[in-house]
């Protein structure tokens, strides 16, 4: 049976928006930040709440001197989602600099494994509905794909998010494709 209701609250966003969501009685919150960027100060306005760290860039292909997303990343991100499932009152916020990439790859990855019977198609919608301006990082969908078992489809529901992305924001495919994301931008193009 398909739901377009996440099963716990769910906030998407970036690094100057936290300061704004203290007041919403996160329980978890997915801290996603560059490597050497200082912890959010917003934090200290948050009750008490679960938080998992994860430091790299927003890069989806080896980079000097960058850190790329990896599997430990990934396996990190969907431990911390299954504490999510113990939780009836679990209320996540998820970020990363600019709550577009990072954040909502996670996210899509946290909802698949919390939804196993959902198409990908509703999970990226889901999460597109949350952050309108989702454009989710392709590394960590390829590696949470895989360990998720969903077959490619997390990946392909993501080229075709990059497609309306594309046709609606053509401002933030520019901003990935000057960011070296011109694999996902082409992706989505060979769609037709």
């Amino acid at each position: 049976m398909s739901t377009d209701t996440p099963p716990f609250g769910i906030t998407i966003c970036g690094i100057d928006e936290l300061e704004g969501h203290g007041a919403l009685g996160a329980t978890h919150v997915l801290s996603i930040l560059d490597p050497d960027h200082p912890v959010p100060e917003a934090f200290g306005e948050y009750g008490e709440h679960d938080r998992l760290e994860l430091r790299f860039n927003d890069i989806i292909d080896p980079t000097p001197g960058m850190i790329l997303p990896g599997p430990e990343h990934v396996e990190a991100t969907l431990a911390f989602g299954r504490s999510l499932a113990a939780d009836p009152q679990a209320n996540l916020i998820v970020h990363c600099h600019a709550g577009i990439s990072r954040s909502t790859a996670s996210m899509v990855l946290i909802l698949a494994q919390a939804l196993p019977g959902e198409p990908a198609e509703t999970i990226l919608a889901m999460v597109h509905g949350i952050r309108e301006k989702a454009w989710p990082n392709l590394r960590i969908l390829e590696l949470g794909d895989a360990m998720l078992g969903r077959d490619g489809t997390l990946v392909s529901a993501a080229y075709r998010l990059y497609r309306l992305q594309i046709e609606r924001r053509p401002q933030l495919a520019e901003m990935m494709d000057a960011g070296g994301r011109g694999r996902e931008i082409r992706a989505a193009l060979a769609l037709g």
